[in-house]
């Protein structure tokens, strides 16, 4: 069974060699966005210091400068298995126990607006990973959503605090699914936030976590609430990068 996989008392077959000459940087923020990167590259001065490869292609990882601070920035992969790779790698390039994990979650409730800040409390696991790096339980405590929720109130966004369900197959959230989940206070669906806080957490490292509100699943018919083309109020919207960066900055000066 999945549920039984969880092992922390024999030692792992592979395992991650820590590069001693990684570059140190105060935080790393994961971007899912390839617009998001893209802005990033281009708005601020950007030292590609390596890169996470994979059979499917290599992403460069950035080093900037932020009033003072230094921080890492880096596209990652869709998904619990792909998106854990790069924390599993984040020391043979980087040196760091900081993680600014956000991007895009569907909204399970019809009264949160599209773009809206929606900051995860626990995460349903409805996937596999996580079940590999955490004993099995239903849920697992997003252990920094406190600071995140204090930090969105210092600097006055606008926020929603919630639960979150992360599953492996968007294809399969049925309408019995979303409905249980709902009732359970789930307010986001999204693939990756349980593994990572699991991950995270294994390893001894702190992941500051928020997503965007995107597509509707609380209506008649899936709805993706946006027009074509359309960045503002998304996923790839750089505000939301503005956020994670000043985030970044505020748990390195709060550390």
């Amino acid at each position: 069974m999945i549920t039984d996989s969880f092992d922390d008392r024999s030692p792992a077959k592979i395992n991650v060699k820590k590069n001693e000459n990684a570059v140190r940087v105060d935080a790393v923020i994961f971007t899912f966005s390839q617009e998001i990167e893209k802005f990033v590259t281009e708005q601020y001065h950007c030292e590609k210091v390596g890169e996470y490869a994979t059979a499917g292609g290599a992403h460069p990882v950035y080093v900037l400068q932020y009033n003072g601070k230094r921080f890492g920035f880096c596209k990652t992969w869709v998904g619990a298995p792909a998106c854990v790779g790069p924390i599993e790698e984040l020391s043979t390039v980087l040196d760091t126990d900081k993680i600014i994990h956000f991007g895009g979650a569907g909204c399970l409730n019809k009264e949160i607006a599209r773009g809206k800040v929606m900051i995860p409390t626990e995460a349903y696991r409805d996937e596999g990973t996580s079940y590999h790096y955490a004993p099995a339980s239903d849920y697992i405590r997003i252990k920094n959503h406190d600071i995140v929720k204090a930090f969105m109130e210092e600097k006055r966004i606008p926020y929603i605090l919630g639960k979150t369900w992360t599953t492996d197959a968007f294809y399969r959230e049925t309408v019995s699914n979303f409905e249980k989940h709902k009732a359970d206070g789930c307010i986001s669906v999204e693939m990756e936030g349980a593994a990572v806080q699991a991950v995270c957490d294994f390893r001894g490292l702190d992941v500051y976590m928020f997503f965007t509100s995107g597509d509707l699943l609380d209506a008649p018919e899936w709805t993706d609430r946006k027009e074509k083309s359309q960045i503002e109020h998304t996923q790839h919207d750089p505000g939301h990068f503005d956020i994670a960066l000043a985030l970044a900055e505020y748990v390195v000066n709060k550390a």
